[in-house]
């Protein structure tokens, strides 16, 4: 196939091979860098694509909103596909109990307390820390000359937000962040013995650290308008609360969650106006467009690529009969692109309005923290642009390497105040 660039296509013929000979337990070359050419090729040639493990690939926007909508043959419970992926392992144990791969009634019990600690009013009480954390990095960005905006930025706000929300000791969060990649990381489709090992030693140590917190928060508890584990021990009023590895394991979710998804909304966003220089002129001349800029960041260059589900009865999907057990991915990615749905879906248009995009799912499982990501995700933005609007590349965008998660390891710039 020939070398392409970001946001081309393939030929008619290689997008038909393309489509053909996918397989994602075995990326193509390139993938990972680009992956919208093989996206496209699949919606036109394969919209669902059967893997060679018998598993399905959903790339259509209509399809995956279908899944979406109709939980009832399409189940979020991993403990099935899991128990070979990771046999009996801390991952599995942390994976199998966290509120994203379950089904109700457990789901719906955890998600509302959850969501109940995580208000619109609990929310809009974060902006001030918020914005005194961004000008306070923003500040310290200054002092260099070619700092990393993943490192130094990006993936600085939301541990500090998530430290905040569950009220962690500033002196302990170095850690946090090297956690999540781990856990994360054991995620891809493909799990490498490394990365699984890397996983499963975290799981281990942030159950320990978390378990120490939990008894001193039990002794000793916080703010419950600030603190949100001091809300989840505490549970609803006369009524439910999350045993202690419910408790420890959604804490875990809550900072993975948090931190991968925001840290790659960030810096998708600031590498992708650096590509699109007329919308970060757009933007810039036009800061009230940073809301709407939001949305069509998280479209564009989805932070979280794929989904999953397990058909628990024999379903169609996209006119293909599945049967009972089998796998479907959800490639969110592709969905956010799909021209069935999205004029120009290529392009980054910052007023792109009505944008009903995928990047946080839909239906019962849609992120719980979308308004914190949101939120974090405005402010940093804004502020960044409005301090240095004059940045650029000061080398070679570096990309994660990873098919579920898309995000950069490293974004070194130069900035140009004012």
């Amino acid at each position: 196939m020939t070398k392409h660039s970001p946001l081309s296509r393939f030929s008619s013929e290689d997008a038909r091979a393309a489509a053909g000979t996918f397989d994602l337990a075995a990326l193509p070359f390139g993938f990972y860098e680009d992956p919208y050419p093989w996206y496209h090729a699949l919606r036109e040639h394969a919209p669902v694509r059967r893997m060679p493990d018998g598993s399905v690939f959903l790339t259509r926007y209509e399809d995956l909103m279908a899944v979406y909508k109709d939980t009832r043959p399409f189940s979020s419970d991993k403990k099935r596909e899991f128990a070979p992926k990771y046999g009996a392992s801390p991952l599995y144990e942390h994976h199998t109990t966290s509120l994203v791969f379950n089904d109700p009634p457990y789901h719906t019990r955890v998600r509302r307390l959850i969501a109940g600690a995580l208000t619109p009013r609990h929310v809009m009480a974060m902006e001030a820390g918020l914005l005194a954390l961004v000008d306070g990095l923003l500040d310290e960005l200054e002092t260099r000359s070619e700092p990393d905006l993943i490192e130094s930025f990006a993936a600085a706000i939301p541990v500090e937000i998530i430290g905040n929300l569950l009220d962690v000791p500033r002196s302990e969060r170095r850690p946090l962040r090297a956690w999540s990649l781990a856990i994360l990381g054991a995620l891809e489709p493909f799990v490498a013995p490394g990365a699984a090992e890397r996983g499963n030693t975290a799981v281990t140590q942030m159950l320990a650290y978390l378990a120490g917190l939990v008894r001193e928060r039990r002794r000793r508890p916080g703010d419950p308008d600030v603190d949100v584990l001091t809300r989840l021990i505490a549970g609803e009023q006369g009524g439910e609360r999350l045993s202690e590895p419910e408790l420890l394991h959604n804490c875990i979710f809550l900072l993975n969650a948090g931190h991968e998804t925001t840290t790659n909304l960030i810096g998708n966003a600031l590498l992708a106006v650096l590509q699109w220089p007329g919308e970060k002129d757009r933007l810039i001349a036009r800061p009230e467009l940073v809301r709407t800029a939001v949305e069509e960041f998280l479209r564009v260059e989805s932070s979280n690529q794929l989904g999953n589900r397990i058909s628990t009865a024999p379903a169609t999907i996209g006119g293909i009969d599945l049967a009972e057990g089998t796998p479907v991915t959800l490639c969110i990615g592709a969905a956010n692109r799909d021209p069935a749905r999205f004029a120009d879906p290529d392009r980054l248009d910052l007023a792109r309005a009505p944008n009903r995009h995928l990047a946080f799912g839909s239906g019962a499982h849609q992120c719980v923290g979308t308004q914190v990501a949101r939120l974090e995700g405005r402010v940093a933005i804004e502020r960044f642009l409005a301090r240095f609007p004059r940045y650029e590349a000061a080398g070679e965008a570096v990309r994660g390497g990873r098919a579920r998660f898309r995000g950069l390891l490293h974004l070194p710039v130069r900035l140009h105040s004012g």
